[in-house]
């Protein structure tokens, strides 16, 4: 299935990919739970468990308390010391009862100022579970469910803009330090589908990051290009080593190094 990046999913659509992610992440979870979760090296499969969880039960309290600017505190109480499956399965459950009886629209507090509604949550989840069940399914050393090619150009475009640019501009001491000696740089990621979808990011001192859409040139410092499931997991570091990513890198390394930086630190 494609997709137009910048172009959000459907309700709908989002909703199914979160509760097919849902359902594999608990498949994947439940056999090893003492496992260590390769994508998360501190994290036994329990843990990451308890994580989604607790961000099921957070993102539940923000959407009911509909305080746009506002977000409720961080950990959800009654969450620090709950059975890491049982609060999975409830969180998860309030969750989907809280999304699906909301508009899109209506208001909730986020951490990203334009966009103060259920629906930032809606999509927010769908690409938060799809991440967390990768890491659960490579916990359990088994075949890493595909992601459909709409979920993950979604994915990346969020990763990009929603995240890493929002970042720079609103918490940009946390990047001056890997971007005050950048001469300015320029990277291509490259979604290959049949219609072919490209972001430009740009780098630079001030801290600059800058998303816009590609021109599948030649002209940029790196280019970083495979399939949109390969990028999505490459970008959010799930994609394995260097020998092992599907993702092809052309061009300047230290460009793809920068931008691979400024991704890190956005998503800590």
């Amino acid at each position: 299935m494609s997709h137009d990046a910048g172009t959000p999913l459907s309700v709908a659509r989002y909703l199914d990919c979160l509760a097919a992610d849902f359902e594999r992440l608990r498949a994947a979870a439940t056999p090893a739970p003492t496992a260590q979760v390769p994508s998360c090296p501190d994290w036994t499969v329990t843990d990451l468990v308890h994580h989604v969880g607790q961000v099921y039960a957070h993102k539940t309290q923000a959407v009911l308390a509909a305080t746009p600017g506002t977000e409720p505190e961080w950990p959800p109480k009654g969450t620090a010391d709950a059975e890491p499956f049982a609060l999975l399965d409830r969180a998860y459950a309030e969750l989907r009862t809280a999304l699906t009886a909301h508009a899109p629209e209506d208001p909730s507090g986020t951490w990203h100022a334009p966009d103060q509604t259920v629906g930032f949550w809606i999509r927010r989840m769908a690409q938060e579970t799809v991440i967390h069940r990768i890491d659960a399914e490579l916990a359990a050393g088994g075949p890493i469910s595909p992601v459909p090619d709409d979920l993950a150009i979604d994915g990346i475009d969020e990763l990009l803009k929603v995240f890493t640019a929002y970042a720079v501009t609103e918490w940009s001491d946390y990047f001056r330090e890997p971007l005050t000696a950048s001469p300015g740089r320029t990277c291509e990621v490259r979604a290959e589908t049949e219609k072919p979808t490209t972001w430009r990011i740009r780098t630079g001192p001030e801290p600059t990051f800058t998303v816009e859409a590609g021109t599948a040139t030649d002209s940029a410092d790196a280019i970083l290009s495979g399939t949109p499931e390969a990028l999505l997991r490459d970008l959010w570091n799930r994609g394995g080593t260097d020998e092992t990513s599907q993702v092809r890198v052309t061009g300047a390394p230290e460009a793809a190094e920068e931008l691979r930086i400024c991704l890190r630190i956005s998503t800590q």
